[in-house]
């Protein structure tokens, strides 16, 4: 019913906060335009270009088609919650060190989507490129870099300085 609004609770990095909308605000104009978290960006609104990835209780989605109702009472990673106060995240760092960004749009989605991919290979959850294990650990490859970054879209086309600082940052997380 148009009109009809909810009370949801968020937390947002590390913060509680609740908040009066509508059902169907996204969670990325809840962020941006009611809490003012202005890192995950509005690229094409449609969940193509990943610039709005942020976590969702560890795994990464894409906030412009996440309802915020969806996140209610769950925990909500922006890039901004990434570091520890003045200690940036190891990836953060690596962005940095190897140039992973120009224009810097993508670069609150990269980061976000790259924080969540690490615990999803740590989990072992395959991608479209993740060869059939019998046993021992998946080989954290370029190949599976670019393959699950493959939704976060860099129209800078800064794609190799990206995957050398998640596999700067990464190497020392991956057991090998």
């Amino acid at each position: 019913m148009a009109g009809t609004e909810l009370t949801i609770s968020l937390v947002v990095n590390g913060a509680r906060r609740e908040l009066l909308l509508e059902p169907r605000v996204s969670l990325l104009d809840a962020l941006r335009e009611r809490l003012d978290v202005t890192g995950p960006k509005k690229g094409c609104n449609q969940g193509a270009c990943g610039a709005c990835t942020v976590l969702l209780d560890g795994e990464r989605v894409n906030a412009c088609l996440t309802l915020a109702v969806q996140a209610h009472g769950r925990q909500v990673t922006t890039v901004e919650g990434l570091a520890s106060g003045d200690i940036l995240h190891p990836l953060q760092a690596a962005f940095i060190e190897r140039d992973g960004f120009q224009c810097g749009y993508c670069t609150p989605g990269q980061l976000c989507s790259a924080v969540g991919m690490l615990r999803e290979f740590q989990r072992r959850v395959p991608s479209a490129v993740t060869p059939p294990q019998q046993s021992g650990p998946a080989e954290w490859s370029t190949e599976e870099i670019r393959e699950r970054l493959s939704g976060n879209l860099c129209r800078c086309g800064a794609y190799n300085g990206i995957v050398q600082a998640v596999h700067q940052a990464f190497d020392a997380e991956v057991p090998r």
